[in-house]
């Protein structure tokens, strides 16, 4: 009763492809968006935006652009850390080279760079698949962590590899402030997400769809599997590039190539897993889970310990912390293996039918 489509014709093609084709999916889309451009900023505290709005911000379009590729084209990749290190240190040479180049035209330098070096590393999927294209791919990640510390031109001849930004300023307004970052990371995200939205729903993301289900059957019938999938590496690596220096620029601040381990990608492709291969909904659900459940066992275990009259240490602390997230992580896989985005299409999908039975 609360999700019915009744009255809601579509006289035009137009029309019936819209992103949001159903009233509710369109009023809860405004709602959301107002609250967090308008709700956010004037309720939250700076330790909200620092720990939880800022990250969470930056990891959903980091998850976006690995969903393109694992989720959409099928293609395993273990080198997005490695990405985002290339669109850190990409953005940081053009930013410190280049004196007064605009801070977006920054940014989407550096995803530029992340592109190419993930069309470069995204060559082997050309010839193999699955754990081998993992492992080469796993390959990037080790190559961009030797090159940023052995090769100094990068950190403009910094020994320890560790570089800082400071003065950022998007057309003329500071950006010194945790809300002002906030809305700067919330507006891009909002539009690279809506141009990643339309891709997959695109011709473009129909041929990802095919090399995934079946690369040879996709062959058959005339998709070239050398331009998909070289395609999605390098949509992919461009949106996990401008990820990675927001990451750098605007979370972290100053940063050393330590910053972007195997352990990021690792994170980000659980993001996928447990948010949804294939949704770009998905990306920002499994983004708020990665970013949000450490943080509330981190304050949760100590509360819990204190009400039975006992005391846990640092230590015993962030151990219990990764085995309850690696509990819940297995746990979630085996439950719903789709992840949260299909939790979310069947409750609208029994909201279409609530009250009656079903």
């Amino acid at each position: 009763m609360l999700y019915r489509e009744n009255g809601q014709f579509k006289t035009s093609y137009r029309a019936d492809q819209q992103i949001f084709p159903i009233a509710q999916d369109r009023f809860f889309i405004f709602a959301l968006l107002a609250v967090a451009f308008i709700g956010v900023p004037l309720v939250a505290s700076d330790y909200l935006f620092q720990a939880i709005l800022i990250p969470f911000v930056i990891m959903s379009l980091a998850a976006l652009g690995v969903n393109i590729l694992v989720g959409y084209c099928g293609q395993i990749s273990l080198g997005s850390g490695a990405f985002m290190a290339v669109g850190a240190y990409g953005a940081y040479n053009f930013f410190a080279r280049v004196p007064g180049l605009p801070l977006i035209v920054t940014l989407i330098l550096g995803g530029l760079c992340a592109m190419l070096f993930g069309i470069v590393f995204g060559l082997p999927s050309l010839r193999v698949k699955g754990l081998y294209l993992a492992v080469a791919t796993l390959a990037a990640q080790f190559f961009s962590d030797w090159m940023f510390l052995r090769i100094k031109w990068f950190t403009l001849d910094n020994s320890s590899g560790s570089v800082a930004v400071s003065n950022l300023q998007v057309f003329g307004l500071p950006l010194d402030s945790d809300i002002a970052k906030y809305l700067f990371c919330l507006s891009l995200l909002v539009l690279l997400a809506l141009a990643a939205k339309n891709l997959v729903r695109g011709a473009i993301g129909r041929e990802w769809m095919a090399i995934r289900d079946m690369d040879v059957a996709a062959a058959v019938i005339g998709i070239r599997p050398m331009y998909a999938k070289l395609s999605a590496f390098a949509v992919s690596s461009f949106i996990v590039g401008v990820a990675g220096a927001l990451w750098a620029f605007f979370y972290l601040g100053a940063w050393e190539p330590g910053a972007f381990s195997v352990d990021l990608s690792f994170k980000l492709l659980f993001m996928v897993i447990i948010g949804g291969l294939g949704s770009v909904m998905g990306s920002f659900f499994g983004a708020a889970f990665i970013v949000v459940l450490p943080i509330a066992l981190n304050q949760l275990l100590p509360f819990l310990a204190r009400l039975s009259g006992h005391e846990i240490t640092t230590t015993a602390g962030s151990h219990a912390e990764l085995m309850i997230f690696g509990g819940l992580i297995v746990w979630f896989l085996i439950v719903e293996p789709h992840g949260l985005a299909k939790l979310w299409s069947t409750a609208k999908q029994k909201l279409r039918l609530w009250p009656f039975p079903h």
